[in-house]
């Protein structure tokens, strides 16, 4: 730009630029303009995994808003461009995390609401060995159950929130036992009404939709949802906050000598209290499991506990203030899905942005002429 523009004086005739330096120019303008709109307007996913079927498929690409609940405003604001933690090829970091900057969100369209299908950094990770940043942990996507000051609870695969009946979401998936006359299921009955297969076993997935139209075909003898059982732990599926799959930190969960038993499993869980900002809640025996990960790890508080007591930061307590709004997360494949059952909740300084539509969909199983899924183009996602 010419900031003399206002001079009476003329110009200087100027030197044309030479091929490179206008490439120069326009791809150093291309970056910015595009990681500027990722960071603050819309991004492309792809999902990878299918803990959201048959909501969502492995192959979906979607545009997810950052307006809709504010953009988070970088954390880690050193970074190459266009890669999320790791180079591609060289598998090296892809951001410098000597600088860190505080959380802050820009003022956003709505919160997040129950039933939004969100995107969000994996809380996990903050205790993983290959520890990153907060906006720079993996990307995971959900569907939002309880939000800041909901209790929850699953009964029979059912959610509920403060005591009602939660929505189920459209696509919700569940395994279902079956047993047949002697003939095996026909291939198209499968394909038709969408069931996800697992070889050698006789329990399949789908929607309570498909189930209700296999169950009228007459090589089915029977057909049963598979749920866990009440008041029962099942050590085989433990959930937060006593799995092992998925610890939860240092401190042991123990407070009065004893390690408390909540008897939850993935269809009976709960009721759960999700915290919300400026919530006081008592610590004892029974809350002290549940909430300890977020005062240590997400509040960044050091917590002990000495026989009977607490102390947060030096000083003994047996209250805890939330800094922060919380959200629980559930994949609408309820039984294939790592999820808030597994690892709790999501802070708010976790979450990216709100997934708005497909754009495209492919399916790598399919023939080669029939790998795109046409008719789930520019879907809006529910």
């Amino acid at each position: 730009m010419n900031w003399k523009f206002w001079s009476k004086k003329k110009d200087t005739p100027k030197k044309k630029k030479s091929a490179v330096r206008e490439w120069t120019d326009a791809i150093v303008f291309a970056v910015i303009a595009a990681t500027l709109i990722r960071t603050f307007f819309i991004e492309a996913y792809v999902i990878p995994t299918p803990s959201m079927e048959r909501s969502l498929l492995v192959g979906d690409f979607l545009f997810v808003s950052k307006v809709n609940y504010g953009a988070r405003t970088p954390i880690t604001p050193i970074a190459f461009p266009f890669a999320h933690h790791t180079m591609p090829l060289i598998n090296t970091k892809a951001y410098w995390d000597g600088i860190q900057l505080p959380y802050y969100r820009l003022p956003g369209l709505s919160d997040v609401k129950k039933g939004d299908v969100v995107v969000f950094n994996y809380p996990m990770d903050a205790d993983s060995p290959f520890y990153r940043p907060v906006d720079k942990r993996e990307n995971f996507i959900k569907r939002c159950q309880g939000a800041p000051g909901d209790t929850l609870s699953v009964v029979d695969g059912q959610v509920y929130v403060n005591r009602k009946i939660a929505p189920n979401p459209p696509g919700e998936q569940m395994e279902y036992s079956y047993s047949t006359n002697g003939v095996d299921l026909n291939p198209q009955i499968t394909d038709e009404l969408n069931i996800t297969l697992y070889e050698g076993h006789t329990y399949q997935a789908m929607t309570k939709e498909s189930a209700d139209k296999l169950k009228g075909y007459s090589n089915i003898k029977s057909l049963k949802p598979i749920l866990s059982q009440k008041g029962i732990s099942d050590p085989n599926s433990a959930v937060y906050p006593t799995n092992p799959g998925h610890p939860v930190g240092p401190p042991n969960l123990m407070l009065n000598g004893k390690q408390p038993d909540f008897k939850w499993s993935v269809d009976n869980y709960g009721p759960i209290i999700i915290p919300k900002k400026g919530w006081t809640v008592k610590l004892d025996s029974m809350t002290y499991p549940l909430y300890e990960r977020c005062i240590r790890t997400y509040e960044n508080n050091k917590l002990e506990v000495k026989g009977n007591d607490i102390f947060i930061n030096g000083k003994k307590t047996d209250s805890y203030t939330f800094k922060m709004n919380y959200f629980w997360m559930m994949g609408d494949n309820r039984h294939d899905s790592d999820d808030s059952r597994f690892w709790g909740f999501v802070p708010e300084d976790h979450i990216v942005g709100k997934a708005l539509f497909i754009w495209m969909s492919w399916d790598d199983n399919a023939p080669f002429f029939s790998k795109i899924r046409w008719s789930r183009l520019f879907n809006g996602i529910h």
